[in-house]
């Protein structure tokens, strides 16, 4: 596992897909005299290795040791823009909008201001579509700018306009941040200290939550800022235990997504975490029919291809439906028919993406299964997996032995 971790640029090419190798292929080979260069010789070597060698790349490519920093670094920057040509705008609207603001910059920069506001207001369109508050307050900036400096023979009702949009970006902008912030402190709080142990850390969390708590509407609140409200709400009753109020989030944090439709596409991490801290809870208040239920809309969910397909979600679809397939015996006892049934299974898809899973996640998985083990009777494989674990000196494990901690993941 550490050889795959060794080098970022070897780490990179072991995730690409062979449509994307093929893609930079066509792409660096656009200038015939990049054929025989240095870095895409690297790259032919690079590709074909399974396991990170430095010596065998200086032996086998025409590159001197003290090069090699500089090639690196120059083919990790060109499969990076390769990458970036493939990607589709639909699943990835930030990069057209990206695009809109530095084709309208070109054309302000040649004096074309019309044809830059006009490509700005394509922009401001796709952006407000999609909630991105952030980039839609330079948008509007850079409009301002324009319209402020230069004859545009714009009525005089657009500079009021403006200024009006980007006072109410301004604060939706710092409401969001508000709300985010505080679901990111709780979780680092949690991280740090646990549960509330006594009256005292009680008292304290709740006076922390509704202190950072800004007020709000919460008929007026977007999709961003209800998102983040729930995720701080999961971590405030995680942190206290509370159980019940936790599922009511979740639940909220994952009908949020099923109403909106084209938010599986714009934060599908979000939705899958969603869906597994909602499964999570259910499975520590023991609700088994609710649990089986959400469990099977989530499987159903990824098989019907509702949820966004990239390298993240990957990884996190493999975690969810693994950890809850264990969960699922956990909660039957049927801890050898989840041996013979998920452990098998869980290794060949583990096989297909452990070059990009998080030694953390492994060490989880080791957890989980140690315990299917052990309730099945099987302490030789039980002692196996915990020495796994054990063995591991990478990182600090603490929280592992918790009673049942994927909720880290």
């Amino acid at each position: 596992m550490s050889n795959y971790k060794s080098d970022h640029l070897f780490l990179l090419i072991r995730t690409l897909s062979k449509s994307e190798k093929r893609n930079f292929i066509l792409y660096a080979n656009r200038i015939k005299r990049n054929k025989c260069t240095k870095f895409m010789k690297l790259f032919e070597i690079m590709r074909k290795m399974s396991v990170y060698n430095e010596k065998k790349i200086l032996k086998k490519a025409p590159i001197r040791k003290e090069q090699l920093s500089n090639i690196k670094a120059h083919l990790y920057k060109q499969i990076l823009i390769s990458l970036k040509k493939l990607q589709n705008p639909i699943e990835n609207h930030d990069i057209k909008v990206r695009e809109y603001l530095d084709f309208s910059k070109i054309l302000y920069n040649k004096g074309l201001y019309i044809q830059s506001l006009n490509l700005l207001k394509k922009a401001k369109i796709i952006a407000k579509s999609y909630e991105s508050n952030t980039i839609l307050l330079e948008l509007v900036e850079f409009e301002k700018m324009i319209e402020s400096q230069h004859i545009t023979r714009s009525l005089y009702s657009r500079y009021v306009e403006l200024s009006e949009e980007s006072k109410e970006l301004i604060e939706r902008i710092q409401c969001n941040n508000a709300l985010s912030s505080l679901s990111l402190e709780l979780y680092g709080l949690y991280l740090k200290v646990g549960y509330v142990r006594n009256e005292k850390d009680k008292i304290f969390i709740e006076t922390y939550f509704r202190t950072n708590l800004p007020k709000f509407d919460i008929n007026k609140l977007s999709f961003y800022e209800k998102l983040f409200l729930y995720q701080a709400q999961v971590w405030y009753h995680y942190i206290r235990q509370d159980f019940i109020m936790c599922y009511r989030s979740s639940s909220k944090w994952v009908e949020l997504f099923q109403n909106h439709k084209n938010a599986k596409k714009m934060a599908p991490v979000s939705y899958l975490k969603g869906y597994h801290y909602l499964l999570d809870t259910l499975f520590y208040l023991n609700h088994y029919s609710k649990f089986i239920h959400v469990f099977q809309q989530f499987e159903k969910e990824v098989e019907n291809g509702e949820i966004l397909i990239n390298g993240n979600t990957k990884i996190l679809i493999f975690m969810y439906t693994y950890t809850n397939r264990i969960n699922k015996h956990y909660m039957e006892g049927s801890f050898s028919e989840g041996v013979k049934k998920v452990i098998p299974l869980l290794f060949i898809e583990l096989n297909k993406i452990s070059n990009r899973l998080d030694s953390h996640y492994i060490m989880i998985l080791y957890y989980k299964i140690a315990c299917l083990y052990f309730g099945s009777g099987d302490n030789e494989n039980t002692i196996l997996y915990l020495s796994k674990i054990m063995e591991n000196k990478k990182k600090t494990y603490d929280k592992i032995y918790n009673v049942f901690p994927d909720f880290y993941i």
